[in-house]
């Protein structure tokens, strides 16, 4: 889930310390773009350089893009029934998935394992060829 952070009007309440850096020139190392867009966020490190060569005091900034990891779902969900729910593989195999069972006073073995079937054969039929 990605989380935004909103800086209201005064940022002192939020305990941020408000700076502006002039003149000042940043490079950027991006994984997801050549160059930044306007108007687009990214997430990394900005860290600031300071060199001090022959007499001469240099200040810069290096932004580095760190990977946004997106989260795939592993295994997902092509079925999801009363009874069973499939899932595929990643090697695109399926797997049916038991749900539990729940027992009580009305309880018919013979019901549970007719739905169960059904169930199966209904999932089943538009994945599978017939060929």
């Amino acid at each position: 889930m990605k989380q935004t952070i909103i800086i209201s009007e005064c940022p002192a309440e939020q305990g941020w310390s408000k700076n502006r850096e002039l003149c000042m020139d940043v490079t950027t190392y991006l994984r997801s773009d050549n160059r930044m867009k306007a108007g687009k966020n990214y997430q990394g490190v900005l860290r600031r350089d300071v060199t001090c060569e022959e007499m001469r005091y240099n200040e810069t900034m290096t932004f580095i893009e760190t990977s946004s990891q997106k989260r795939v779902k592993r295994n997902p969900r092509i079925y999801e029934g009363r009874h069973i729910t499939i899932t595929r593989r990643d090697d695109g195999t399926y797997h049916p998935n038991f749900r539990p069972i729940h027992t009580g006073p009305d309880f018919n073995v013979e019901q549970y394992a007719a739905e169960v079937a059904n169930e199966l054969l209904w999932a089943l039929e538009g994945l599978v060829d017939n060929a």
